[in-house]
């Protein structure tokens, strides 16, 4: 019997060589900005039109002095925003669904784009069962993901796992919604 994680080798091998290959080979110069229709010095008799700029719209926001977003850096924990999906488990398990290893697969795609971040995997339960086992079973969770990363490429120095157990619900409901959304990891970037 075939394991997901021997089915996915290949296709983590092979995204690691595409990774590779994008990396190498020659680098392109930095992109300077000028004044809208000037051309620069690379554009002249080369036959490229001047870049116009862009409007400001609802994909295009001005960037902090740090180069970064602020819906990058201010993620919280609270389950809401940041860059990175939240991931669902079933009821006591802390296995990845395939819905999950697709997140986790686009995770360390945005992962390998932004290698000066770091990552805290918070590991969350529902309400039901006691302290201790929620504590142990959000680890599970957070580990699980942390080592799909790890097998994806992404540094291991990078990733941390914590479990917050069923102390910060994201839905405060009692009811079957309600502790769905709360079975999950939640994924904190960081400098």
């Amino acid at each position: 019997m075939i394991t997901k994680r021997q089915a996915l080798a290949p296709i983590a091998a092979a995204l690691s060589l595409c990774l590779l290959a994008a990396c190498g080979g020659k680098h392109r110069p930095p992109v300077v900005a000028t004044s809208p229709g000037v051309p620069t010095a690379s554009d002249r008799g080369q036959g490229r039109e001047p870049v116009e700029p862009l409007d400001m719209g609802p994909d295009i926001r001005p960037m902090d002095s740090g180069g970064l977003g602020e819906d990058i850096l201010n993620t919280g924990a609270s389950g809401e925003g940041g860059p990175l999906a939240d991931i669902l488990f079933g009821f006591d398990q802390a296995t990845l669904s395939p819905d999950a290893q697709a997140t986790l697969e686009r995770h360390a795609l945005w992962l390998q784009t932004h290698r000066d971040l770091r990552v805290t995997i918070e590991g969350h339960c529902d309400e039901r069962g006691t302290v201790e086992y929620n504590l142990a079973l959000g680890d599970q969770r957070a580990q699980v993901a942390r080592e799909y990363l790890i097998g994806l490429g992404v540094s291991p120095e990078r990733l941390t796992a914590v479990s917050f157990g069923k102390e910060r619900p994201l839905d405060p409901g009692h009811n079957e919604g309600a502790w769905a959304r709360n079975r999950r990891d939640h994924f904190v970037v960081s400098r």
